[in-house]
């Protein structure tokens, strides 16, 4: 599990390409090695991953096809900006929610307003996750845990990002058409799906 509080954005310095399978070597800082062993989780751009290997050179993650396929780690280039987090530890602060790493999909940038503290950026949902983000509510993208600011009839929803995310994270550096990984809050889920079930249960009863 994660906080959703990324801890940097760091680079993609190798990606090999295999069949079914890609591996990704990141360059991580001293403060978040310490304690890092093979076989542990970290999130990256959202994406729950396993340490495979932790060398000189970076650390390296394997992601397997049907990762590549549901997330934006398909479509990655070496030097790429991926932000990270390390999984919770017992007894951390929760500064945002609590995110698992299992991406639901992604979400293309449509729009962007900027002023001078302030960066809004708008996201279309796939149909299949509009139910699930509500004004207000909150949603995992790249990783961050962030609140719905705003959201429409069409699944446009936005966020606003305050300067110490946009410092913090890459998106900053979305462009318009950049897909983002969502992962929707899995509270709201639970409720909704079982709201759901409990009437198509009602309604065949009747």
């Amino acid at each position: 599990m994660y906080t959703g509080i990324v801890q940097g954005a760091f680079p993609l310095v190798k990606l090999k390409k295999l069949p079914g399978l890609s591996q990704l070597r990141m360059a991580l800082p001293e403060a978040l090695l310490d304690g890092l062993e093979i076989g542990a989780s970290v999130g990256l751009d959202g994406v729950c991953m396993t340490v495979t290997a932790i060398e000189a050179e970076g650390v390296s993650f394997d992601a397997m096809q049907e990762t590549l396929n549901l997330t934006t780690l398909g479509n990655l280039a070496e030097g790429r900006l991926l932000n990270v987090e390390r999984s919770a530890k017992q007894g951390a602060e929760i500064g945002g929610h609590l995110i698992s790493g299992h991406v639901d999909g992604t979400a293309p940038l449509v729009r962007r307003e900027e002023s001078e503290n302030n960066l809004s950026l708008f996201f279309q949902l796939p149909e299949r996750l509009r139910k699930y983000v509500f004004h207000k509510g909150f949603i995992g993208l790249h990783g961050c845990s962030l609140t719905v600011a705003s959201v429409d009839e069409s699944g446009v929803f936005s966020v606003c990002l305050i300067p110490e995310t946009r410092r913090m994270t890459n998106l900053e550096n979305l462009k318009l058409g950049d897909p983002v990984n969502i992962e929707v809050d899995r509270q709201t889920q639970v409720i909704v799906d079982t709201v759901e079930r409990v009437l198509a249960q009602r309604g065949l009863a009747e």
